[in-house]
């Protein structure tokens, strides 16, 4: 069955967002904010912002687990848009040559509070003519195949016609083992060859 459909992921494929861009300025030590981001305002508790819980819900329940640390969370979400640093030009590039000749879509695990942020701010975006499922809306997250079958099945897609673009690991395994087409984007990926590779011509 031939690829017609692509479906992008957003933050480490098109958005270059890391914490890391705010609070190595906002701690005195790189050992210091190690610990706070590996140990305190971790990955899986930002995932649940992700997910649909509300930033103040996650900031206060992060706030009475580790009162200590009461002002860097709180810093957090504060200083959001510092660790969105910008886009990712090659990557960008290569959408903005596939707008007009193949269905684009977005699946993203971002938080519906922030992500209205990014489509105001990065004209990129239009292109998806709001064709995008992010996750804070649907209370779903990848890699859980729910949050797939809701894109397949809002926009009438089959997963053997597309192909899935994502940086990390587990979502492409569960992209696969739903019949997709996969790209694993890493630092290196030439996306734009990737998507030749599978006969799309741009």
């Amino acid at each position: 069955m031939k690829l017609k459909n692509i479906i992008f992921d957003f933050g480490g494929v098109l958005m270059d967002w890391d914490p890391r861009y705010y609070f190595k300025n906002h701690f005195e030590t790189q050992s210091e904010m190690d610990f706070f981001l590996n140990n305190i305002a971790t990955n899986t508790w930002n995932m649940e912002q992700d997910r649909g819980r509300s930033l103040e819900r996650g900031t206060e329940k992060l706030v009475r687990e580790h009162p200590l640390f009461e002002k860097d969370i709180r810093a957090y979400y504060d200083n959001w848009t510092t660790m969105l640093r910008g886009d990712i030009p090659q990557n960008v590039a290569v959408l903005r040559q596939l707008d007009g000749k193949y269905p684009l879509y977005g699946l993203t695990n971002w938080s519906s509070e922030t992500f209205p942020y990014a489509l105001e701010n990065y004209d990129f975006f239009k292109i998806f003519d709001g064709k995008i499922v992010v996750s804070g809306d649907e209370k779903l997250i990848k890699p859980d195949p729910k949050i797939y079958q809701v894109l397949l099945k809002r926009y009438n897609l089959k997963a053997e016609e597309s192909v899935f673009i994502d940086d990390n690991i587990q979502n492409i395994e569960t992209a696969k083992d739903l019949g997709f087409a996969t790209i694993h984007v890493k630092q290196e990926t030439d996306l734009g060859q990737e998507l030749r590779n599978l006969g799309f011509e741009f």
